[in-house]
């Protein structure tokens, strides 16, 4: 049995964050383990309240997991402040931890802030430089890199900057979807950069407004396939393949941006 940790906030409505983590863990047949950044009040139309954890809590929480069950990939999602981040950016270093994925959220589905601003530039500086891959969405690549994004080009100078200037290890996978409001509608892309390379993944748009948790869930699937043993290219392509499943399903929850079918193909 594999396992995944996942670092990120709660979903109560079960949509994002923590909640879409373990149902994507659990769906790859996977053992799923989870630390806690905040708890959120929040549902399809938007985040009402934020309850930080500490920052010596959410060690305690990683020193919990790696003291007994190693995991075999890790997936940070929502770290709001600056603290938490170094935390965290100093635990896992020292436990060694492999095949870390990080969704630097910034701002959720329904346009709420979920980030600190103080905290970027420790995101950039102490998180993002110990990830294997980094995936951030079109927004977070904007304030990351410092310039807006508006096309395929955009993106690939964006995704090159980023490595570059931050002195990344690890690969950058900018994700397309947010490209629509600029007149590609009919594709997804994403672009993943490494080494040097480019290497794009084509996919069509899928006509379904409830996206909420999209970022979380691609995430902790392509840490599910670095788990098991997949290589970046392979997991992002799995991972892609499972969130247009999940999209396809056409699940409609809730009044505002619904979640996905996590559980489609089971």
């Amino acid at each position: 049995m594999k396992k995944v940790l996942t670092i990120a906030g709660s979903d109560c409505s079960g949509g994002a964050g923590i909640q879409a983590d373990i149902k994507t863990i659990t769906v790859h047949k996977l053992y799923a383990m989870s630390v806690i950044t905040a708890l959120t009040a929040q549902n399809t139309m938007g985040v009402t309240g934020v309850l930080e954890a500490t920052p010596e809590f959410v060690g305690m929480q990683i020193d919990a997991v790696f003291e007994d069950i190693v995991p075999d990939s890790v997936k940070i999602g929502m770290v709001s402040n600056a603290d938490i981040i170094r935390v965290i950016s100093e635990k896992l270093p020292y436990y060694k931890a492999k095949n870390i994925v990080v969704d630097p959220v910034m701002i959720s589905t329904s346009g709420s802030k979920l980030l600190n601003d103080d905290a970027i530039e420790v995101l950039k500086t102490k998180l993002l430089t110990i990830a294997d891959v980094i995936t951030p969405n079109i927004p977070e690549a904007e304030v990351l890199c410092g310039f807006s994004i508006r096309t395929a080009n955009d993106m690939e100078k964006a995704a090159k900057e980023l490595s570059d200037a931050l002195k990344l290890k690890g690969a950058v996978l900018i994700k397309g979807g947010h490209l629509s409001g600029f007149g590609m509608t009919a594709s997804s892309d994403d672009l993943l950069y490494k080494s040097g390379e480019f290497h794009w993944f084509r996919s069509p748009r899928i006509s379904n407004p409830n996206t909420h948790g999209t970022g979380c869930t691609l995430s902790s699937a392509i840490a599910c396939n670095l788990a098991l043993g997949y290589d970046i290219k392979t997991s992002i392509q799995h991972a892609k393949n499972y969130i247009i499943g999940a999209l396809k399903a056409g699940l409609n929850l809730g009044k505002g941006s619904g979640p996905l079918n996590h559980c489609y193909n089971i």
